[in-house]
């Protein structure tokens, strides 16, 4: 009989009967999504943000022509040794965007600026800081190697470079990259279509007057925040009132007009039996109960042609699953490359109170210690309800489904806000 590793073991016995793992509920996600159809031509200052739909070869070299990386003077490497004392003659200069326009020979330097080309007959750049010059003559004072802060032509790209290739995030350095090759359109894919929507009775949108048993809908905000911040563009629909009618009416209009559907609310067990009949009327939807907390009911699939996400109607819980299962779905939607999984560790200043049995992303703050060591603190009361917790945090502290928490000066693992919202 084979064997079990540790780990495979410890789950059997710490998982839930029932649930499934996160990086289970993860993979299965991913593997059912596929990438979206169309793009646009875009000038590329209007490209930030957007997904690259072509590969980008380079016409040219950059730099164009080999140009100095310091402002001093230009040699030849054979007159390092046999000249340097004797000196060397300044015959003219060369500017960025004003080369000079002879050939040096044996003897001969020339001042050279920043960015400047090397002239004819110079393969070495002098800095200035190492040079005594005595009207048009310079001696070398220090350690000169062949070669010495040349930029060489196509150094950073060249004739005929795969420079970028599809699914590539354009960023500020994309831009000043296209910008170098002289490249003023890009074409990118289209916009990722999401159309979201809250459902339940008790809900009201900001601005109206609350009755006996009414709450804000503060869900519809916080998913258009992190649907802004992604860059789809958004269809938001309101509120759905608890009707079977108006629930088979939303879930149809949205799909009908994006490429996925977002709703919070409708996904735990004995939850809006109209959402969830629905759903299996309209389309394919797996409803998950995942080893998370917060966040475990979970509904995932497909609504006619659209993709479907629903998260958990506690606003602690929409946040996280969106962050760790709807987001990576929605980036591949797009087109985009994967994005890297940033995990670093961290020293906890406090205990760290959990259960086993569920992977738990708690609400931190990160920071460093006087020995300029990360260390992280927690939120406070962890609650799925205490949107506070998010908003005063800027990581998830990660604490796996076998532990039972972590005494405070332990490491721990932790997941950095900045790159994922």
């Amino acid at each position: 009989m084979a064997i079990e590793s540790t780990t495979e073991s410890l789950n059997k016995r710490t998982q839930p009967s029932g649930l499934i793992s996160v990086d289970e509920a993860r993979q299965r996600i991913m593997d059912a999504v596929k990438p979206i159809e169309g793009h646009e031509k875009l000038a590329i200052r209007d490209a930030l943000g957007r997904v690259l739909a072509e590969d980008i070869i380079s016409n040219i070299n950059v730099p164009a022509y080999d140009n100095s990386a310091m402002d001093g003077y230009a040699i030849a490497s054979s007159d390092i040794d046999v000249n340097a004392k004797q000196g060397l003659t300044v015959i003219g200069e060369s500017f960025a965007g004003k080369p000079f326009s002879g050939t040096m020979t044996s003897g001969e330097s020339v001042r050279i600026m920043t960015g400047a080309m090397i002239p004819d007959g110079a393969d070495t750049i002098v800095m200035q800081e190492q040079v005594q010059r005595n009207d048009d003559t310079i001696i070398i004072n220090g350690d000169v190697q062949s070669g010495d802060h040349l930029r060489r032509a196509g150094e950073d790209m060249h004739v005929g470079q795969a420079v970028l290739k599809p699914g590539k995030l354009l960023t500020p350095a994309e831009l000043g990259l296209l910008a170098s090759l002289g490249i003023a359109e890009v074409t990118v894919k289209r916009r990722l279509r999401v159309a979201f929507f809250s459902t339940g009775d008790e809900l009201r949108s900001v601005g109206e007057v609350l009755q006996e048993g009414q709450i804000y809908d503060s869900n519809r905000y916080t998913l258009y925040g992190m649907l802004k911040r992604f860059g789809a563009e958004i269809i938001d629909m309101g509120v759905v009132t608890d009707s079977r009618d108006a629930v088979r009416d939303a879930f149809r209009q949205a799909a009908s007009i994006a490429d996925a559907v977002l709703t919070s609310g409708g996904v735990s067990v004995g939850e809006a039996d109209y959402v969830k009949d629905t759903l299996e009327e309209l389309g394919e939807v797996n409803f998950w109960r995942v080893a998370m907390k917060p966040g475990k009911p979970l509904a995932i699939g497909r609504v006619e042609q659209a993709a479907f996400y629903g998260v958990p109607g506690n606003p602690v819980s929409a946040m996280a699953t969106f962050y760790q299962f709807a987001l990576p779905a929605l980036q591949k939607q797009a087109g985009m490359d994967e994005p890297l999984k940033l995990i670093l560790k961290a020293r906890a200043q406090c205990q760290l109170k959990k259960d086993i049995g569920r992977l738990e992303y708690q609400r931190g703050v990160l920071g460093y210690d006087n020995n300029n060591e990360l260390v992280v603190n927690t939120t406070g009361v962890q609650g799925s309800h205490i949107l506070t917790s998010m908003s005063l945090a800027n990581c998830f502290i990660i604490l796996q489904a076998e532990s039972d928490g972590v005494d405070k000066g332990e490491l721990v693992s932790v997941q950095p806000f900045a790159g994922i919202i």
